[in-house]
């Protein structure tokens, strides 16, 4: 079975073409609007709703023309409902809807999130349920157990910002471009401790939810007075990368600890954008303990993509109703998919 995945939650235009009887992605077309982005500091909706209907057919020919397969070959076509932005996530679900209707082919729509911790599942066949997931994203910050697929509760999440979005404010904050995450990492590795002092916030509260903006405040702080002093280096920004990062993911793995000691879990899915920062990888494998273990997808299956929504849509087809209307939910909750 060939399932067509559409993904356009936010400024990633990802079309793949999965093969469920082979568990095999025939073919994946991605195109970022990072750069054309940066220029204003992070995403703006409405440009990005028009790139993506630019970039779709082109995508979409030059996948099946390097496959050698027609459109014809598919069974189904998967796309994102969301969350996301209402935008980008119209125009995915209307080329969705229209492409399946001119087919005749199924749409069956995808939960962004669900997809982004479902596609560890394709990276590792191993994996096995229960486990805990940690959504980690410029939208989200989740922790979810999963029991099985399509059956989620969220056990916390941020209160304010998102990680990945304190990831870009604080790189924006230090004059890095957009992305920031890609960024703070990489000037990390240059950076050591100089005792900044950056706070954790709620990390010993007594749930599991998470809080950014304590944090990204106190970077502002601390950036101001280095200005002031005339003392924001090169040195003094990767310094500020290396603690500010070090914060983050502090916060996020307390948490995760947590929850699988309360829960009697032994794996955590990390997946979302964020979950390619190899620090944050190194850390949640060496630091969780013996009997617990850590699973990513690849690193191109972490960032946004088409093949994770191909992916979910096979994993869904028995579950899906057919509905002609287009419709989008930007604020769809992982608890409400049994009730889209």
């Amino acid at each position: 079975m060939l399932v067509l995945g559409i993904e356009t939650s936010c400024d990633e235009t990802g079309i793949a073409l999965y093969d469920g009887k082979q568990n095999k992605i025939i073919f994946e077309c991605l195109y970022s609007q990072a750069n054309k982005h940066s220029l204003y500091g992070g995403v703006v909706p409405e440009l990005a709703a028009r790139d993506h209907v630019n970039k779709f057919l082109p995508l979409l020919k030059k996948g099946f023309k390097d496959s050698g397969l027609s459109l014809k070959a598919i069974d189904a076509i998967a796309y994102t409902k969301g969350p996301g932005l209402r935008g980008p996530l119209m125009v995915g679900a209307s080329f969705a809807k229209s492409l399946g209707f001119a087919l005749n082919k199924p749409v069956i729509d995808v939960h962004h999130m669900e997809a982004h911790l479902l596609m560890a599942k394709y990276d590792d066949p191993n994996l096995s349920y229960p486990f805990l997931t940690l959504l980690v994203s410029g939208g989200h910050t989740i922790l979810a157990k999963v029991d099985k697929s399509g059956s989620y509760k969220i056990l916390g999440q941020t209160i304010d910002d998102a990680v990945g979005e304190a990831f870009d404010k604080t790189a924006k904050m230090l004059g890095l471009k957009y992305p920031g995450g890609p960024e703070i990492e990489k000037r990390s590795i240059q950076g050591k401790s100089m005792d900044y002092n950056f706070p954790r916030p709620i990390i010993n509260s007594d749930d599991y939810n998470f809080s950014f903006s304590g944090l990204k405040t106190a970077v502002l702080y601390k950036v101001n007075s280095l200005k002031k002093k005339e003392k924001l280096s090169e040195e003094s920004i990767s310094n500020v990368c290396y603690e500010f990062q070090n914060a983050a993911i502090d916060c996020l793995l307390h948490k995760t600890k947590k929850a699988l000691k309360d829960f009697d879990l032994t794996q955590v899915v990390l997946s979302g954008g964020v979950a390619a920062n190899k620090e944050l990888r190194r850390r949640f494998s060496e630091e969780l303990g013996t009997g617990c273990s850590s699973i990513y997808p690849d690193f191109s299956h972490c960032t946004d993509n088409g093949a994770m929504i191909a992916f979910t849509g096979f994993e869904k087809f028995n579950l899906s109703k057919e509905d002609n209307r287009i419709f989008v939910n930007p604020r769809w909750s992982l608890e409400e998919i049994a009730n889209g």
